[in-house]
């Protein structure tokens, strides 16, 4: 995509805020919901957690970092179609805003969701999820924040578990148990709806930052 198209993209309603050509500072990313508890999904992909979220909980500000354009910006457009002001979108790389533009202690809960294990040696470093990642995610959280993490991939998720335990003074994991669907989209998201839907099982882990963690 070129530099024409991607702001062309940015400037159309409800499309999502590109940061990959140009950084924003948090306060103008939150500026219309500065008031609100806030969330944060790394990899929110087609939306469907954002959507199933912001209408459940209006009260409260959720913002995904997506990375692939094409689902930023029709996931955004969607949401704004749908009138769920309560979500910020935004396109480009998570591991990077997360460093370099979340505050210490600004979100109460942050998700990561089925993200792409990259197992060969040479794809490690497209990780989204990797030490530096981790200690972000703990420095981000309030006392008393959550840390979410699914996968379908069970060597996978043994081994980002270990990982936080090693890199990070979360507590956890803890056991999240399956939710009934209650509808065809009741799920949160369409990673785990195809998962469950092919009968295949799917892994979740909780952690959370303890008031004495001390930032790494």
């Amino acid at each position: 995509m070129n530099h024409r198209s991607r702001k062309t993209q940015a400037s159309r309603p409800g499309a999502a805020i590109d940061v990959r050509t140009a950084s924003l500072d948090w306060a103008t990313i939150i500026a219309a919901q500065a008031d609100k508890p806030r969330e944060l999904e790394i990899g929110s992909g087609k939306g469907l957690f954002l959507q199933s979220a912001a209408h459940a909980q209006p009260e409260r500000h959720f913002i995904g970092i997506e990375l692939a354009a094409k689902f930023a910006h029709r996931s955004a457009e969607r949401l704004a179609r749908l009138g769920l002001a309560n979500v910020t979108v935004l396109c480009g790389d998570a591991r990077a805003v997360l460093h370099s533009t979340v505050p210490d202690q600004s979100i109460q809960r942050v998700h990561v969701y089925f993200p792409d294990p990259w197992w060969r040696n040479k794809h490690k470093k497209r990780r989204v999820l990797n030490d530096q990642t981790l200690q972000d995610i703990q420095r981000v959280l309030v006392s008393g924040g959550q840390f979410h993490f699914w996968t379908d991939v069970l060597d996978y998720y043994q081994h980002i578990c270990a990982e936080v335990m090693d890199t990070t003074e979360l507590a956890g994991p803890h056991y999240i148990p399956e939710r009934a669907a209650s509808h065809a989209m009741d799920y949160t998201t369409h990673f785990e709806r195809r998962a469950r839907l092919n009968s295949q099982p799917v892994y979740r882990a909780l952690f959370e930052k303890r008031s004495s963690t001390v930032e790494l």
